[in-house]
């Protein structure tokens, strides 16, 4: 499989896949967590995994669609080792209430998707804890929530088969038109200043440095915790998600592109490269890699692969869920 950075067309289009879902091995024994399980792609991969015998936490906001998905899942594949797991990632003890959930439930977790988050939100919405929105949800939130899960996630990779353990982050194509020195740190923070960094920087660009926030968390996870058995990959889906939102940020072409990826990109079609990342023997040598549609291993954007700036993100992310449950009390 080659290694090379594929152009932002044939990421869009991809033509057909050469791998469908119909080839998840069996996830017997498998526990998983899908962030966003309650719809669109995530809601694809947890009927998939379920249907091939894993145990599967659906991590959303909503008990009720959460539930209400659960129990759709249920009747269509006859299996009922599905959970709900009460998630915001746009607050972060909410995300650290859903671990603490989790952990008290299970001891083993073996594939975490990273796939929940909010896309083309205002540029004055803000998380529980003022973030910009997209930011404090996209990436800080699945940074938290990863954070606090990898004590379960390192125990597990003691045990299981080499290279199975896997954080699988949901990026896109849209990293390219995020911010262009990669991260503009003026706009993520709270406050005033902040907000003023993201009405120049727009709602558009903002979700794209969001995204390429999450292949910058991908990678240095990677780097941290590959010699302890968590294999770390970052991936484009498909258009299927975009084209919800396409004509929401464009007009004419938005419009265009929105028709175009509901034909040639179907929910079930997204959820392939997850899958893939998540679940076969050679997606295992991919720690710190980037695939896209379908399953092809690419470069990202060179913004995306600084490591500098992984790490300065890595520390910032730290420094501000750092004592959380503490200045919430204060």
């Amino acid at each position: 499989m080659s290694h090379r950075r594929i152009s932002i067309f044939r990421q869009l289009f991809p033509g057909e896949p050469d791998w469908s879902v119909d080839d998840v091995p069996d996830q017997t024994g498998k526990v998983v967590i899908i962030t966003g399980g309650s719809r669109g792609i995530g809601k694809e991969t947890a009927r998939v995994l379920l249907s091939m015998g894993a145990k599967v936490y659906i991590a959303a906001r909503s008990e009720a669609e959460g539930q209400r998905v659960i129990d759709e899942l249920k009747e269509e594949t006859k299996k009922d080792s599905i959970f709900f797991l009460k998630l915001d990632l746009g607050d972060l003890l909410s995300v650290k209430a859903a671990a603490e959930e989790f952990i008290g439930k299970e001891s083993e977790l073996h594939t975490l998707y990273n796939n929940g988050g909010v896309t083309y939100s205002p540029v004055e919405r803000v998380t529980s804890q003022g973030y910009d929105l997209q930011f404090g949800t996209n990436v800080l939130g699945h940074f938290y929530f990863t954070k606090l899960l990898l004590p379960v996630l390192t125990e597990t990779a003691k045990k299981a088969t080499a290279k199975t353990v896997r954080v699988v982050n949901v990026s896109s194509v849209n990293h390219y038109f995020g911010a262009p020195e990669g991260i503009r740190w003026t706009t993520i923070n709270p406050g005033t200043e902040s907000l003023e960094a993201r009405k120049k920087l727009g709602s558009a660009r903002l979700y794209g440095q969001s995204k390429t926030g999450n292949i910058l968390f991908s990678n240095e996870l990677a780097r941290r915790y590959g010699s302890e058995g968590i294999v770390s990959i970052a991936i484009h889906t498909g258009g299927a998600d975009i084209a919800r939102h396409a004509g929401s940020f464009m007009s004419g072409i938005g419009r265009f592109l929105k028709y175009a990826w509901y034909y040639v990109m179907s929910c079930p079609h997204g959820a392939i490269t997850p899958l893939y990342a998540g679940t076969t023997t050679i997606a295992g040598d991919f720690n710190g890699k980037y695939l896209t549609a379908w399953t092809r291993l690419s470069l990202p954007h060179p913004k995306a692969l600084n490591r500098d700036t992984e790490k300065k993100l890595w520390d910032w992310c730290d420094e501000q869920v750092k004592d959380i449950g503490k200045k919430a009390e204060s």
